[in-house]
């Protein structure tokens, strides 16, 4: 009988630590708090998500140029409506939840002062104390758990999906142009980076507050991530691996914006791929258990031409840069998950024709790049549209994986993206729920 209830025992720890690794990190855009129309999320649609994800992290805060200190980019919401205060004191409901506050992310946009987050690693501690005391305020003041740095490195620049010819020529242009080089002090910024990420986990450790890391998508992590002194500092990274390829990046071509795998055919580039990103930082010695792979709840949708074919087989070319915008996201060449699944056959739409006709939806047996969905310009169809996304068996396809490579779990990029009202079917969150079921 004691050897029953001891193997029992174990049992429950050992279903107890699966659990535990099983992160599923939701991100939280608090500007679709201030949207317009079906793509504004409340607070009340935000705590149905909150049953589902062990770490919420609220976006954004953002950096000041004049004096680098981290600051709320809406402070009429964060802080005046009580925003932050009203989110954090969701912990009470969901006490198995973790918020934190997210800087950057790509929505701290400054025109007259685009290379402030390089700036501030030059600065050093000059200019860094000031951050990390501010960002510790905002952070202690209204009850997060912790800090998620999504810090806005320079970008790799885009590169077209190239045919044979076209590789030829690009391995001779390298030869003139070097490697795509955009930050020649990238090994000095990556050292940088390093000691400011170790003073701000100093700042938050006597608290016992949590320091994530969000690698933004096409940041090359070779170049600024010291990955063997970054597993001593930081608690989890989320790996944004997708948006590799976008309209506004590629407008001239189309393609699978988030696979899993390398698309092999076609000459594509080998690290537009998750298992590409994913592969790299565990080979330098990061922790599986504390890398969590990004996945997004919206597509990239390209303008189809009359040159693009009508196939819709990728890559496409010939695109004409974004699609037109969508009514809830209201960004063009980004579509919400629930305006994709609205644009394809369904009762309402089904036998509409010209450019109200619905979207074709191919997708994936092989579960390794994703699917896509579009309308050909053809005949009565002048608004031709290619869109690239992750569906909700995409997404499980994709927290199968994060399960395989024993990773910490999954973090949705973002909650508003995912069809929160249920729209499509009636199930609310359909992404976020398919991700928690598979892991």
């Amino acid at each position: 009988m004691k050897v029953l209830l001891w193997l029992s025992a174990v049992a429950c720890l050992l279903v107890a630590g699966t659990e535990a690794a099983s992160n599923l990190v939701c991100y939280y855009d608090s500007s679709s708090y201030v949207r317009e129309g079906l793509g504004k999320l409340l607070n009340p649609d935000l705590e149905i998500a909150l049953q589902f994800c062990t770490h919420l992290v609220y976006g954004y805060a953002g950096l000041r140029a004049d004096n680098y200190q981290a600051h709320s980019l809406n402070e009429n919401l964060d802080i005046y409506k009580h925003q932050y205060s009203e989110v954090t004191s969701l912990k009470r409901k969901y006490p198995h939840l973790k918020v934190l506050l997210s800087v950057g992310g790509d929505h701290d946009i400054d025109v007259e002062h685009p290379n402030k987050y390089i700036e501030l690693l030059e600065g050093e501690k000059v200019r860094q104390v000031g951050f990390i005391q501010s960002a510790f305020a905002l952070v202690k003041n209204y009850g997060f758990d912790g800090l998620d740095l999504a810090y806005q490195f320079p970008r790799n620049k885009p590169r077209k999906v190239h045919g044979d010819v076209g590789s030829a020529w690009k391995s001779i242009k390298k030869l003139f142009t070097g490697d795509f080089i955009v930050d020649p002090q990238s090994a000095l910024h990556k050292e940088q980076f390093t000691a400011f990420v170790r003073d701000v986990k100093d700042s938050l450790r006597p608290d016992g507050l949590l320091l994530s890391l969000t690698v933004l998508p096409n940041v090359n992590s070779t170049w600024y991530f010291d990955i063997p002194a970054l597993n001593g500092l930081v608690d989890f990274v989320n790996l944004a691996a997708f948006d590799f390829l976008t309209p506004a990046r590629n407008p001239e071509e189309a393609d699978f914006t988030g696979p899993i795998y390398n698309p092999e055919s076609k000459d594509r580039l080998a690290h537009y791929n998750a298992d590409f990103q994913v592969n790299y930082w565990l080979q330098q010695g990061f922790p599986s258990s504390k890398l969590n792979l990004g996945v997004s709840t919206y597509g990239n949708a390209w303008k189809l031409t009359a040159d693009s074919g009508l196939e819709g087989v990728p890559v496409v070319p010939h695109t004409d840069g974004a699609a037109k915008e969508g009514s809830q996201s209201q960004k063009p060449g980004l579509l919400s998950y629930a305006e994709i699944c609205g644009k394809l056959s369904n009762p309402q739409n089904q036998y509409l024709k010209g450019n109200d006709a619905p979207l074709r939806r191919v997708t994936d047996p092989t579960k390794r790049f994703g699917t896509y969905a579009f309308r050909p310009v053809d005949g009565a169809v002048t608004d031709g549209i290619w869109v690239s996304y992750d569906d909700p068996d995409g997404a499980s396809n994709k927290a199968a994986y994060a399960r395989v490579k024993n990773l910490g779990g999954v973090a949705l990029f973002d909650l508003s993206y995912d069809d929160f009202r249920g729209q499509c079917t009636g199930d609310k969150y359909p992404i976020l729920r398919a991700v928690k079921y598979r892991l």
